[in-house]
């Protein structure tokens, strides 16, 4: 498996800083959330010759971008144009940076608006980007996050846009979450489509999400190796840790425990 981790990590690591930890740590990536006033720098305001130095940097380090993390929604009628031109201009950064993907959300459903409609409009707004995404090389995924927890909800979406550069972020935590599924379960339904993985452990308490370290929290990662190799998953797995313990802590200890769940399944 291929290990990355989000800026959310680590916000005030520059981005050789980051570059050199991951080396360091045996991370393959890096996962940059950008408008977060994380202290990367890798933004949608980065001149030309910005975007080069950084596409030149992260070729000499031993690791990849291998996503950025975007805050585009598409669910509310009111905001979408805003955020239709600003994925266009994170899709814009993902090519001149050569990274293959870009995580957005589904976000939350506008009052008035029922499941079936809420799954129309997004479909409708993610096919707008579609092809200018596939020519850039980049595969927007949709989180399951926010509105857009169940699996179910994300599949019929997907199926709906039909195209290859439209596909899944798959957060294993919120299915668990927030819809009370395995992740067996989650991953069986949104496997065909999953492109990038977002992972963490918590305790599921109502209300409100605490992570905890790898292995003492309520995700079952053993079962997220084991299903993503069972379907020749060949993306990062993502660690989000928000508001965790220093990253000198938990860096070291999630990918030595997610190591350790390889060894016992190898």
């Amino acid at each position: 498996m291929r290990y990355s981790f989000m800026s959310f990590s680590c916000p005030e690591l520059s981005l050789q800083a980051m570059l050199n930890t991951a080396a360091d740590l045996g991370y393959a990536g890096i996962e940059p959330r950008v408008d977060a006033n994380h202290a990367h720098g890798v933004e949608t305001s980065l001149s030309p010759a910005q975007r080069r130095d950084v596409r030149a940097r992260v070729a000499d380090s031993a690791v990849d971008i291998c996503c950025i993390a975007s805050s585009a929604r598409y669910s509310e009628p009111v905001t979408l144009e805003e955020n239709l031109a600003q994925t266009r201009r994170e899709i814009g950064l993902a090519e001149d940076l050569g990274v293959p993907v870009l995580r957005v959300f589904g976000g939350q459903i506008a009052e008035g608006i029922d499941r079936d409609a809420a799954i129309d409009n997004l479909s409708a707004a993610l096919a707008r980007v579609a092809d200018e995404a596939g020519q850039a090389g980049v595969t927007v995924c949709v989180e399951t996050h926010d509105a857009w927890c169940n699996p179910h909800h994300v599949a019929a979406v997907l199926a709906n846009v039909n195209h290859p550069a439209i596909a899944a972020n798959w957060d294993v935590l919120h299915p668990v979450r927030a819809e009370g599924m395995s992740v067996a379960e989650a991953l069986a339904v949104l496997g065909p489509w999953t492109r990038h993985v977002h992972m963490h452990d918590a305790t599921l308490e109502p209300g409100r999400i605490r992570y905890v370290p790898m292995g003492t929290g309520a995700i079952d990662h053993r079962e997220v190796i084991r299903g993503l190799r069972a379907i020749d998953y060949n993306g990062c797995l993502s660690g989000e840790w928000i508001g965790y313990s220093p990253w000198q802590e938990h860096l070291p200890h999630e990918i030595g425990q997610l190591r350790s769940y390889e060894a016992e399944l190898a």
